[in-house]
């Protein structure tokens, strides 16, 4: 059982959430704008910068840093709450971690489903979104960065909802509260 109260381990948590999420869209969006030039000036309107790659990765982090405050105050509330304070820092670390790679593992899945609707029928998905490449190859690189986009924002939200549930399950058992 842990009486410990730790005020520092809740403020460990929320400044990692908040650099976990510039992380994850500085680290994907990397390699988002290295794959898909195309996506970020049609989607972003990006037709005067020249330098779309740093673009990119400056815009991850951008969007990164906001959805971390979100996901950081989210997860670090439920933390608190469910150990009343007490939770160590590893502990709630070690969840952090699971989270952060579920919304990899979205983004990942989302890219795919993506390039495999975009290949299926490529008419419908030229139709369906906007400035879509008409050859082939870029118009698969496109579709993966899209898809990949959402991947990582449904997926993120899904993570994190289901990463909370999991810590608080995971701490109750860990303090002899849950009957299993």
């Amino acid at each position: 059982m842990t009486d410990q109260y730790r005020p520092g381990a809740l403020l460990s948590v929320c400044i990692s959430c908040i650099a976990a999420g510039a992380l994850i869209g500085v680290s994907t969006n990397a390699v988002n704008g290295a794959i898909s030039p195309d996506y970020f000036r049609g989607v972003m309107r990006w037709h005067e910068i020249e330098a779309i790659w740093r673009a990119s990765v400056a815009q991850g982090l951008i969007e990164g840093l906001v959805y971390g405050v979100v996901f950081s105050a989210i997860f670090t509330a439920v933390v608190g709450r469910v150990s009343r304070v007490r939770c160590p820092t590893s502990f709630a670390l070690s969840h952090l971690a699971g989270i952060v790679g579920a919304v990899y593992c979205c983004w990942v899945l989302g890219g795919a489903i993506a390039v495999g609707i975009a290949a299926w029928s490529p008419e419908f998905f030229r139709k369906t979104f906007v400035g879509v490449p008409e050859e082939v190859g870029p118009m698969l690189r496109y579709a993966w960065v899209g898809g990949s986009v959402w991947g990582a924002m449904l997926g993120g939200v899904l993570a994190v909802v289901v990463g909370s549930f999991l810590f608080g399950t995971r701490w109750r058992r860990r303090q002899g509260e849950c009957v299993s």
